[in-house]
């Protein structure tokens, strides 16, 4: 299995990235520790010279690791054929125990990513650079070990895949008879489901309306943007994928990323993942917006992020509500 394209692309992206990181280390330790915008020694002559490369270079392994989700479930859909039983990327990811550890630890470094890069935008903005020992040690403990995690999921999971398995379906997984959380999830009631799903958005929405007009939402827009990430995901498992399929008991929420029901599954999860980051990384800059250098700097960056907030869960909100309403299932007055 190694030696499919997109396995060598996802362990060549994680797999270098991480050795980018780990050769960056010694350096970023080293500016954590002498790092002194007030002093003219010729030791930070050279540690701002290096941190411009050293923030290029994370910041471009960073994106190329956000990118790989996207590559990452892609190829587990791609990969469903090959496996006895599977149907789209949920047999794919259970074809052994490391698919879904693998799945997740990418979800964590998209989102940890996203919020490392939002502090780096802002420091590069500010005239003493009020953020480089805080940004550099979250690489070094926290952005470092994820990547590592995530690499060495990857590596155990396309190492183990066997044609030779049979796998299970979707259906096995995301049912209302199935005992764990993708069951509970399926078994939720459509209808109260759907309004949450909708108020929750809004809610949303509306903090990064204010956030936009007022610029006094930061902290709530972040909190909102993760529970609305939840909710929405939840909704897609428990109604919408329904809506979607045309069928009553279908739930999985992979499927719709297969071209029988059009990418619409790329759709609606593009705008929701860009959201989201876009609204916790608002909620970031609001706990350093306090800082001097940054009083003038961390708004305006606020301000446009809160804008991809406010249009992508808008734009997924009423995508997915277009779904529903031009679906052929008549889910809610049946039940």
């Amino acid at each position: 299995m190694f030696f499919q394209p997109a396995i060598l692309a996802l362990l060549l992206a994680s797999g270098l990235g991480l050795a980018a990181l780990l050769v960056a280390s010694p350096w970023v330790l080293q500016l954590v520790r002498h790092w002194d915008l007030r002093s003219g020694s010729r030791l930070q002559l050279v540690l701002e010279r290096r941190t411009y490369l050293l923030s290029t270079l994370v910041g471009f392994v960073l994106v190329v690791q956000m990118a790989s989700l996207l590559l990452f479930v892609f190829n587990a859909d791609r990969m469903a054929v090959q496996f006895v039983g599977a149907m789209c990327a949920v047999g794919t990811l259970q074809a052994n125990s490391y698919g879904f550890p693998a799945l997740y630890a990418q979800l964590a470094v998209f989102f940890l990513a996203s919020g490392w890069l939002v502090l780096h935008a802002a420091d590069a903005r500010a005239p003493d650079y009020p953020l480089t020992r805080l940004k550099f040690v979250l690489m070094v403990a926290v952005l470092l070990p994820a990547v590592a995690l995530s690499f060495g999921l990857q590596w155990l999971y396309f190492g183990n895949l066997s044609a030779d398995v049979i796998t299970s379906c979707c259906g096995s997984l995301f049912s209302v008879e199935a005992t764990d959380l993708g069951g509970d999830l399926a078994g939720l009631p459509p209808g109260p489901t759907l309004w949450v799903y909708a108020l929750t958005l809004l809610l949303a929405m509306a903090a990064a309306a204010w956030q936009i007009w007022r610029g006094r939402a930061a902290g709530l827009l972040g909190v909102l943007s993760a529970a609305a990430f939840v909710v929405a995901i939840t909704g897609i498992i428990s109604f919408l994928s329904l809506y979607i399929y045309e069928h009553p008991h279908h739930h999985c929420p992979f499927c719709i990323l297969k071209p029988e029901y059009g990418y619409r599954g790329y759709l609606i999860y593009i705008p929701l993942f860009a959201a989201t980051a876009a609204g916790i990384g608002v909620g970031i800059l609001g706990r350093v917006k306090h800082l001097p250098s940054l009083q003038g700097v961390a708004p305006v960056l606020a301000r446009r992020l809160a804008w991809v907030a406010l249009l992508g869960f808008g734009f997924y909100l009423l995508l997915s509500l277009g779904m529903v309403w031009q679906s052929g299932l008549i889910l809610l007055e049946a039940a």
